[in-house]
């Protein structure tokens, strides 16, 4: 079951249905009860990172969240998702975010006109299932004024130009974090959200316990 992670924060139609257009299961997760049937997930998100954390931690639902993410549950956090994996944010001075990847959310440079609103090329930096039959340099959909930066190179999957190169798919063990609309971006983001889905992932151990 492919869970949609409702916290209040964002539309979750069109997300669930792309994954409905692929005809794969899916519910949108509303209680801790919807999280025990799900062994994939989804972490949608536009907006503001304080308020997003803020109902992401009140929304009843966190802890399990984080235990089966523990466990090895594999996630993909979509846009603003994406950005809540990481340390922290500057957004609003200084926003702690949940650190299960190591690294920051920056601005954009104010030279910069923001948000970045259009199509925009992924340059695929690493081999991962997430890309399978994914021509690298895919144009995906953006919306977002600020953007992710890991901690290390590694776990860095694919970079953006938008002024200057910036990470916009991360990986660490078994979450990914996507800057872009998968479910805005047509066929391209179609293949990603399957691939994520129906990848065939190797059991975690626990020094492979990503939080």
């Amino acid at each position: 079951m492919i869970g949609i992670f409702d916290y209040g924060v964002g539309n979750l139609q069109n997300l669930k249905n792309a994954i409905d257009h692929l005809e794969l299961q899916n519910c949108i997760v509303q209680n801790p009860d919807d999280l025990e049937s799900c062994d994939r997930m989804l972490l949608p998100g536009v907006g503001a990172f304080s308020p997003a954390m803020e109902n992401l931690r009140a929304s009843g639902m966190f802890k399990k969240l984080e235990k089966k993410v523990r466990q090895g549950m594999p996630l993909l956090g979509i846009c603003l998702g994406a950005q809540l994996l990481m340390d922290e944010s500057s957004e609003d001075g200084r926003c702690q975010g949940l650190g299960w990847i190591p690294g920051k959310v920056r601005r954009f440079k104010h030279s910069l006109k923001v948000p970045q609103m259009g199509w925009n090329q992924v340059k695929f930096q690493q081999q991962d299932p997430i890309f399978e039959k994914l021509p690298s340099s895919s144009y995906f959909y953006f919306v977002h004024s600020y953007f992710m930066e890991p901690e290390t190179g590694s776990m860095v999957l694919g970079t953006t130009d938008y002024g200057h190169d910036f990470a916009s798919v991360v990986h660490r063990e078994n979450l990914w974090g996507v800057q872009f609309h998968p479910e805005k971006s047509q066929q391209a983001g179609l293949d990603l959200l399957n691939n994520f889905c129906t990848m065939e992932l190797e059991s975690k151990s626990s020094k492979d316990d990503p939080l």
